[in-house]
């Protein structure tokens, strides 16, 4: 199967930033997380695709189609969540998905009956025809899914989706986004600076950091295992240093042990080795195991390794030039 979206050396540029640097992107179908912190070329990819602007060099297609020439006909095979509050306030949820149906080509009738039957699929139903400026926050993150998914698009783009949401919300929003795409078939690319959330949900990952490209794939390649395994221990009253004893039991024995309040993550010997010396220690200690796992790696950590790797290159770039003859800029020493 061909990918969503694809790009080659991708590059979109603003006067005196450089907001996209050479991406190369394969995004398979499924639900996909573009994640990075602020600033880092998120929403200018989004704009990208939508076809709102040109890039400045380099090559994109998303769903096979350019999304300059073939704009008009991309746009209508993707419903689109903007992260900002678009809401016209005294107009009705149900209105407004309605027309936004209609704008994407939907008969009339057509877009009536999706426009409610989306709305129900949010959960929103009973509320369809209250006026969005009365809405929550919550409710109105809801109606921007509900629109985007009303014309029943081949992939929906989702810009912040659970912003401002509590946790609750945030919960319910990201079991509505698997339930579009597991239910319906529909493809999801979803942005967000929450790498948990992403990790939760997500099948693949391509995370941006200053328009530059970190890391992409399937989110169980990236994060895997990453060696070493992890203890969660409880004390009991009685012992109040096992977890402790543990500790010291597994360093006696050669194993380096880092503790994070009753968790214990121990390497430095191959895992199947590490398991056998845990479950030996815990027993001896008086401890009670709660688990007992191989470690995995979290797109967190992750992203910051990549972005200490960045870091260290750009170290050696500086070492590098240093070597060189001295620079007549009278700026090359700041």
């Amino acid at each position: 199967m061909p990918p969503i979206l694809e790009t080659t050396g991708l590059v979109m540029e603003f006067p005196g930033t450089r907001a996209l640097d050479q991406l190369d992107l394969a995004i398979p179908s499924g639900v996909t997380g573009l994640v990075g912190a602020n600033g880092a070329g998120k929403t200018t990819l989004i704009s990208l695709i939508l076809g709102l602007l040109r890039p400045t060099a380099g090559t994109i297609r998303v769903l096979g189609l350019d999304p300059g020439p073939q704009g008009p006909e991309l746009r209508a095979r993707i419903g689109y969540g903007p992260e900002r509050n678009v809401f016209p306030d005294d107009l009705r949820a149900y209105d407004f998905v309605r027309h936004l149906a209609e704008v994407k080509g939907l008969p009339r009738d057509e877009a009536r009956s999706r426009a409610s039957d989306s709305l129900y699929l949010v959960g929103l139903g009973e509320e369809r025809f209250r006026a969005l400026g009365t809405m929550s926050t919550g409710q109105r993150q809801r109606v921007k899914l509900a629109q985007a998914i009303a014309a029943d698009p081949s992939l929906i783009l989702l810009d912040e989706p659970t912003d401002g949401l509590d946790p609750v919300q945030r919960d319910s929003m990201l079991q509505l986004i698997v339930q579009v795409h597991r239910d319906f078939g529909i493809d999801v690319v979803l942005s967000s600076h929450l790498l948990e959330e992403v990790e939760r949900i997500c099948d693949h990952v391509v995370a941006l950091d200053h328009g530059t490209l970190v890391a992409q794939g399937a989110i169980d390649d990236l994060v895997g295992t990453s060696g070493g395994v992890e203890l969660e221990l409880v004390e009991t009253d009685d012992l109040p240093g096992a977890i402790d004893s543990v500790a010291a039991t597994l360093v006696a024995q050669g194993v380096a042990v880092q503790r994070r309040g009753a968790v214990l993550h121990a390497s430095g010997h191959a895992d199947e080795h590490l398991l056998d010396l845990a479950t030996a220690a815990v027993a001896g200690s008086g401890a009670r195991l709660r688990r007992l796992a191989q470690s995995r790696r979290s797109l967190d950590e992750l992203f910051h390794e990549a972005d200490d790797a960045g870091d260290a290159d750009d170290a050696g770039d500086a070492g590098d030039a240093g070597d060189g003859e001295m620079s007549d800029d009278p700026a090359g020493g700041r």
